[in-house]
């Protein structure tokens, strides 16, 4: 049995989660679910974007996304089945794919337009509930082929990547999410640690990779400036701003136990900037 993995901006207050799991077990009695989230920021396709991509890698081959954020519900947009990677994603044709499928490379995606595996009555404003859950609940029975959602698609909608302009000696990014605890989460990576002092920078737009060390990088941010790229909290004092790398290997900015976000008055969408010295 496939398992479903979920991942909405719906939240957890009203009925919308726990409906579409009661269509899609109403469909496949054994159905498995996994939330991923909820609380991605309400109609924020790019939110939900990045969350799936720093999420999907971790879940076993054959694992179905069903991912729903969709602000143009009831437009023009097109509900889509994608396959890739050894996973699937059922989702609105929104961009919100596109940056697991771009780590993922090869896919195929198909036009969810069979009414045999939508529910009979489809709302204007529930597609999550009519029309993903139910193709969702169909490709965990596994026994529908991939073909019969519907036609080929030759392309889906994108969205452009997260700000990141890469020069000699500085990368200027952008504040990409802040999460429950006021860390800052940018678009500056991906960064590997070599060792206590020696970071490496993989390729970027085409550039080659770089070494750094970790010590002399400097980032600034809403006009403070931080000192070197830390390990972890503990290696700075309560209170104390710090850089390090986010567990997905993109530069993090945060306080000690404490709120980033609040002490220095950021929103999504602001500048940061890495001054490098290389090693």
């Amino acid at each position: 049995m496939r398992p479903v993995a979920l991942l909405t901006d719906f939240g957890t207050h009203d009925i919308y989660v726990g409906v579409m799991k009661g269509v899609m077990r109403g469909i496949c009695p054994q159905s498995q679910f996994i939330d991923i989230t909820h609380g991605v920021r309400p109609q924020s396709v790019r939110d939900g974007a990045l969350a799936l991509r720093n999420s999907f890698r971790y879940f076993a081959a054959g694992t179905i996304f069903l991912v729903v954020i969709d602000p143009g519900v009831g437009s023009t947009r097109r509900p889509i089945v994608v396959k890739g990677g050894g996973y699937w994603f059922v989702a609105p044709d929104n961009g919100v794919l596109s940056y697991a499928l771009a780590q993922i490379g090869s896919y195929q995606a198909v036009l969810l337009e069979n009414p045999r595996y939508r529910l009979n009555d489809i709302s204007q404003t529930f597609h999550g509930r009519d029309i993903f859950a139910p193709a969702a609940a169909y490709l965990a029975r596994g026994d529908i082929d991939f073909s019969a959602f519907g036609p080929t698609l030759p392309e889906i909608f994108t969205l452009p990547l997260p700000q990141l302009q890469v020069d000699e000696k500085q990368i200027s990014g952008e504040i990409t999410h802040i999460d429950h605890f006021g860390n800052l989460l940018t678009s500056v990576g991906v960064l590997r640690r070599i060792d206590d002092q020696r970071l490496l920078l993989e390729p970027l737009n085409g550039q080659p990779g770089r070494r750094i060390l970790a010590e002399k990088a400097t980032i600034t941010l809403a006009g403070r400036t931080v000192q070197g790229i830390r390990r972890a909290y503990h290696e700075c004092l309560r209170g104390e701003l710090l850089a390090q790398i986010d567990s997905n290997g993109y530069l993090e900015i945060a306080i000690n136990q404490g709120s980033a976000a609040h002490s220095l008055g950021v929103a999504v969408g602001d500048l940061v900037q890495l001054t490098i010295s290389e090693d």
